[in-house]
C-alpha cells in the first residue's frame, strides 16, 4: 500500500480528499464558523465575505457552516446505507454463488426483474409509499441497491468456485462454512471493497438527488442536495447558493471515481492479484 501511495499521485490525491471530507465532518462543530441553523435575515444572501466566506442563504445562514454540518448526513449516511447493503447483500451472494441449484435461479430472476427498473425511479417509489424521511430514504436505497451487490459479489464466486485450488480445499476434508470463510471470501473482499468505493459516489448522488426532490432530508437539515431546492429560486440573483453545495458533491463523487479506477486499473478490483490462500 504504501508503494503504491508513493508511485500514484491521483489516488494520494483521491484519498487525501475523502479523509479531508470525513475529517471535517467528524470535527465540524470545532469547524464551522457559525451555527448552520441561525437565521440573520438581515444578512440574507450575502456575496462570500471575510464573515460567511462562501455567503449566505435566503434566510441569512452560513452556507460553509450548512455545506460542512452537510457531511454528517450527505458522507456519513452513505458509509451506512452501504454497510447495511454488505451486511444484507454478501451472505447471499456468498451462498446463492456456492451452492448454485433452483434457488439460486429464482433469486436471480428477481433480481433481474428488480434490475430492470431504474434506481432512482425504484427509489423515489418506495420513498413516496414510505413518507419522506432520512430513515425512509436509507430504507428504500438499501432495497433498491442490495440487488446489483448480490449479482456482482455472487459473479465473483462462481467465477472462484472453478478454479482448481477449491477443488483441492474440498479434497481436503474442509466443510462448506470454512471454504466460504478461508477460501472464497478473502478472494472477494479487494473486488467488493472497490465496487463501494465508486458505488459511495452514487449513494451520496441518490441521496442529494432525494433531498433535492423533497423526499429525503427535511428542512431545516443542513444537507446538500436540500441546499440546491432551497437555492434554485436565487440562483440567477445569487449564484453562490447553488455552487458550492454542488462543487461538494462533486468533489465527494470525484474522489470516490478516481479511487475506484486506479484499482480496476491495476487488476487488483478483477481479481488479478494472486490466489494463494490454501
Amino acid at each position: 500500500m504504501k508503494k503504491i501511495l508513493q508511485t500514484d499521485k491521483r489516488l494520494v490525491m483521491g484519498v487525501g480528499i475523502l479523509i479531508f471530507i470525513f475529517f471535517i465532518g467528524i470535527f465540524a462543530p470545532w469547524i464551522a464558523p457559525h451555527d448552520p441553523l441561525t437565521v440573520h435575515l438581515t444578512d440574507r444572501l450575502q456575496p462570500p465575505n471575510w464573515t460567511y466566506p462562501f455567503g449566505t442563504d435566503h434566510l441569512g445562514r452560513c452556507i460553509l457552516s450548512r455545506i460542512i454540518y452537510g457531511v454528517r448526513i450527505s458522507v456519513i449516511y452513505a458509509v451506512v446505507i452501504l454497510v447495511l447493503t454488505l451486511f444484507i447483500s454478501i451472505p447471499i451472494a456468498l451462498i446463492t454463488g456456492y451452492v448454485r441449484g433452483r434457488t439460486d435461479h429464482l433469486l436471480m430472476r428477481a433480481i433481474d426483474s428488480t434490475l430492470a427498473i431504474p434506481d432512482i425511479v425504484l427509489t423515489i417509489a418506495i420513498v413516496g409509499l414510505l413518507g419522506p424521511s432520512l430513515i425512509n430514504m436509507v430504507v428504500a436505497i438499501v432495497l433498491v441497491r442490495w440487488a446489483s451487490y448480490v449479482r456482482f459479489i455472487r459473479s465473483l464466486v462462481i467465477k472462484i468456485c472453478k478454479e482448481d485450488y477449491l477443488l483441492s480445499a474440498r479434497m481436503a476434508g474442509n466443510s462448506h462454512f470454512r471454504i466460504l470463510r478461508r477460501y472464497i471470501l478473502p478472494q472477494i473482499i479487494i473486488p467488493i471493497l472497490i465496487f463501494s468505493a465508486l458505488d459511495m459516489g452514487k449513494i451520496v448522488l441518490n441521496i442529494a438527488g432525494l433531498s433535492f426532490l423533497g423526499l429525503g432530508s427535511q428542512p431545516p437539515n443542513p444537507e446538500w442536495g436540500a441546499m440546491l431546492n432551497d437555492a434554485t429560486a436565487y440562483f440567477q440573483i445569487a449564484p453562490h447558493v447553488m455552487i458550492y453545495p454542488g462543487l461538494s458533491i462533486v468533489l465527494f463523487v470525484l474522489a470516490c471515481q478516481i479511487i475506484s479506477e486506479h484499482f480496476q486499473n491495476s487488476g487488483i478490483a478483477s481479481g488479478k492479484e494472486g490466489k494463494n490462500v490454501y
